[in-house]
This record gives C-alpha cells, sequence and structure tokens, in this order.
C-alpha cells in the first residue's frame, strides 16, 4: 500500500516539470519531449531559449534567413533540423560546425545558391540530406560531400544545377537514393560520364522519368538512357578542330623525326665509308713499301 500523499507528491514533481518546459519554451513554438516544433509561425530569425537538451527541431514554413552557429552549437544533440520552406540563402559555411550528431537535415525549398566543402563538412553523420526546391542552387563543389560518407539519401531535385561531377556522389560508400529530376542538365561531352555512372550504379533514383536533358536543343527532353547512347557515338567518334591540329603536330613531329633520323644514318654511312676506304689505301700502300 502507497504510503499517504504519495500520488501528490508525484503529481507535483510531474507538474513542475511540465511548467520547467514551458518555461524553456521558445515564443509561438511547441514543446515535447526532446522535439521544438516552430512551423508556419512567421518567425524572421532564429528561435531563442530552446532547451538545449532537444533532439529535434523544426522551423519550417517560416522566413528565417540565417542560420547563427552559434546558437545552434549549443544544441549538441541535435538528431533532426527541419528548415524547409524559409529564405535561408548561400551563407552556410561552418553554420553547422557544432552539431555534429545530426542525422537528418533538410533545406528544401530555400534561396541556396552553392554547396561547398565547408558547408556540411562537419556533419560526419548526416544520413538524409534534402536540398531540392532551392532554383537558385547552381553549383555544387566536387568535394562537397567528402566528409559525409554515412549519407543515404540525397535529394537535389528542381534546382538550377546544370553539371555534377561524378566523383561528388560515387565516392559516397552508403548512398542509396539520389534525386535528381527536374534540373537544367546540360548534356555534353563533360557530363558523359555521370550519365554512365547513373546507368551502372545500384543507387536508386525517385521520379527517374523526369531526370532529362535540358540543353542542347538536340538533347532536350531526352532521359539519360537515350543521352547517353546518343553521346558515345558524338563523343566518342568526333573530333574538332583543335583534335586535328594536334594529329598535324603529331604526324609532322613523326616524319620529321624519321626524316632526322634517315639523315643521321646517310651521314653515319658516308662517313663510315670514307673512313673505310681510306683505311684500305693505307693497307695497300703499306704493303707496296714492304715489297
Amino acid at each position: 500500500m502507497s504510503p499517504p500523499g504519495r500520488p501528490w507528491s508525484l503529481s507535483l514533481v510531474f507538474l513542475l516539470g511540465m511548467a520547467s518546459e514551458g518555461i524553456n519554451c521558445p515564443n509561438r513554438c511547441s514543446c515535447q519531449y526532446l522535439e521544438v516544433n516552430c512551423t508556419g509561425q512567421q518567425l524572421q530569425e532564429f528561435p531563442v531559449d530552446i532547451p538545449l537538451d532537444t533532439r529535434q527541431l523544426i522551423l519550417a514554413a517560416n522566413n528565417v534567413s540565417y542560420l547563427p552557429a552559434v546558437e545552434l552549437s549549443f544544441l549538441a544533440d541535435l538528431v533532426y533540423l527541419d528548415c524547409r520552406k524559409n529564405l535561408l540563402g548561400d551563407d552556410l559555411d561552418f553554420t553547422f560546425i557544432g552539431v555534429v550528431r545530426l542525422v537528418y537535415l533538410d533545406l528544401s525549398f530555400n534561396n541556396l545558391t552553392q554547396v561547398t566543402f565547408s558547408t556540411f563538412s562537419h556533419l560526419l553523420s548526416l544520413v538524409v540530406l534534402k536540398i531540392s526546391d532551392n532554383p537558385n542552387l547552381v553549383a555544387i563543389e566536387k568535394d562537397a560531400f567528402a566528409n559525409n560518407t554515412w549519407l543515404r539519401h540525397l535529394d537535389v531535385s528542381r534546382t538550377g544545377l546544370t553539371f555534377l561531377d561524378t566523383s561528388t556522389v560515387r565516392d559516397l560508400p552508403n548512398l542509396r537514393l539520389l534525386g535528381l529530376s527536374d534540373n537544367l542538365w546540360h548534356c555534353n561531352c563533360s557530363f558523359l560520364d555521370f550519365i554512365t555512372w547513373m546507368m551502372e550504379s545500384n543507387v536508386h533514383f525517385p521520379d527517374a522519368d523526369n531526370i532529362t536533358c535540358y540543353t542542347p536543343a538536340g538533347l532536350r527532353a531526352l532521359r539519360m538512357s537515350a543521352a547517353e547512347a546518343q553521346l558515345h557515338f558524338s563523343c566518342l567518334t568526333q573530333l574538332y578542330k583543335q583534335d586535328y591540329i594536334f594529329l598535324c603536330l603529331v604526324g609532322f613531329c613523326i616524319f620529321l623525326a624519321g626524316t632526322m633520323a634517315a639523315w643521321l644514318a646517310g651521314v653515319c654511312a658516308v662517313i663510315y665509308e670514307v673512313h673505310a676506304s681510306k683505311g684500305e689505301e693505307e693497307e695497300e700502300e703499306e704493303e707496296e713499301e714492304e715489297e
């Protein structure tokens, strides 16, 4: 049998705990155990007073244009960060330096313009990264995800990308899903290596029917499998002006080298014959003198 008054004491502890959580919850946000949800609150800035033990932070559908690295670094246990549908720009380098345990990051529907090595290089535990629907995203550096070796789900659909270096995604050992649809892919000879990797990779490409060429005009709206066949033919058989110039130079060098070699051989032969004939004449003179 419980001691008298114990149920009241337990209720008091529970209420005090709820009160303490309420005090630490940011304004206009809702807080549950280890989760802070500020969805659709028209926030202009990163919220203050976020509990330091927060594991999941949702800032979706606001007007936040800047993520302060210092404030984020206080949330050392953060594993889930949803910042989709905000106004985040291209000043994200070193932003996530203090949230090294982050596993899920959604930056879709923002104003990103580029991804550099410094953008996500500290997120060594990152598994899911969504940067789709950033129409101004035009560049992803070759080694942008070099440190994100645990990355399994990467989405760069519906951006302004025209090119992606093959090594950027090929060197991700755990990558299983890659979103590439509705981008402005420029299907030239430089992009052939990436297309070939797509055809041979075990990675799944959702919405594959919408992964098509945007330029050049002759390949527009062509799916990657069809584009690969045409590019293989044109890129591996076509010679450009500089190629012909190079071949002419090589041929001239070979001709010149052969001519010089033949001339030197002829000179050596003549010299040898002269020395040989002089030697014979001297031998004959010596024999005549002895007689």
